[in-house]
């Protein structure tokens, strides 16, 4: 049976860096053992990071675009999802000019690997599709279908980023929580950490989330950038079980405006950039965090989880 058919099949079951880190020592035990033996080393389980935020305009699709470039120029194979159903812009970001869209694969006419457009250093992006009003009104079944989806790649990247919607809509928590990390991008308002709060709240209270990365967006300095993250802290440790790691930041930067009106990257326009220096040692941090631990989650994931939503959805 082909994707496109099977995904069909399944909606109406349903419906109904710069620096590279060192891998974890299981991965340079077997890479040793591979070597010893002869054999190509095994690949990294794939990563999925659902990059978030809550309020729109904080920045959000600009870190996932300048992340996910950023580590394709570090050597690592990163696919990037648009998962703005009906908004997306993540090619717009790019200059890009998709053919077809994630609409395309829920109505199976084509499968996952026909949507990958290829950004400058080999990112690989599936275009969400915009402007259309039935993306924007899919049901979970349809969500779920998407994600599924990914487990039908022939050979997974070494990450997947997952640029969100706005708000917390099913959509933003259904693909947040179906990552192994959720980053959450917050700048210096009141509103950007109201909005982050109440995502942190859903994921971890509905979801059983409990780890968040956060990355400060537009800040002068790293002093204003720990002071962010403290202020989101404090009241996540009084209210919920989470733990909220700081991540990094990225700087205000003129070059980063200037890249978004070039329809560029910054790491590829301006590598040199305060930003894009910053995003370097993002890319470096994220290099660095443990391989997935899949096993027993009680919900649908990326690679991995539950085949179907969890009930209530």
């Amino acid at each position: 049976m082909n994707q496109a058919w099977g995904l069909k099949d399944m909606l109406s079951a349903m419906t109904g860096l710069g620096t590279q880190g060192a891998p974890p020592p299981q991965a340079h035990q077997a890479a040793t053992q591979a070597a010893t033996l002869g054999v190509p080393a095994p690949r990294r389980p794939c990563r999925a990071i659902a990059v978030a935020g809550g309020k729109g305009g904080v920045g959000k699709t600009t870190v996932a675009v300048n992340l996910g470039m950023t580590l394709a120029m570090a050597g690592r194979d990163v696919m990037l999802l648009d998962a703005d159903m009906g908004l997306a812009n993540v090619d717009v970001l790019l200059g890009l000019v998709p053919a077809r869209h994630l609409g395309h694969l829920l109505d199976g006419s084509c499968g996952i690997e026909d949507l990958v457009l290829t950004a400058p250093h080999g990112l690989k992006v599936i275009p969400g599709g915009s402007g259309a009003r039935r993306l924007a009104q899919l049901g979970n079944g349809e969500h779920a279908a998407v994600i599924r989806a990914f487990d039908e790649l022939a050979q997974p990247p070494d990450y997947l980023l997952v640029d969100t919607a706005a708000g917390l809509s099913d959509n933003v928590a259904m693909f947040a929580a179906a990552a192994d990390e959720v980053v959450l991008v917050v700048c210096d308002e009141p509103a950007s950490l109201t909005d982050a709060y109440a995502l942190v709240k859903v994921l971890s209270r509905d979801f059983g989330v409990r780890r968040f990365r956060m990355v400060a967006n537009m800040v002068r300095n790293a002093g204003e950038a720990r002071a962010l993250h403290q202020k989101l802290a404090r009241v996540s440790d009084r209210f919920l079980d989470v733990v909220l790691d700081f991540a990094g930041l990225v700087p205000h930067d003129e070059r980063l405006r200037q890249a978004i009106r070039r329809q560029g990257a910054v790491v590829d326009l301006w590598p040199s950039s305060r930003s894009a220096q910053a995003f370097k040692q993002l890319a470096g941090a994220v290099d660095t965090w443990g391989e997935p631990a899949r096993a027993g989650l009680d919900r649908i994931a990326f690679f991995g989880g539950q085949a179907a939503p969890v009930a209530g959805w």
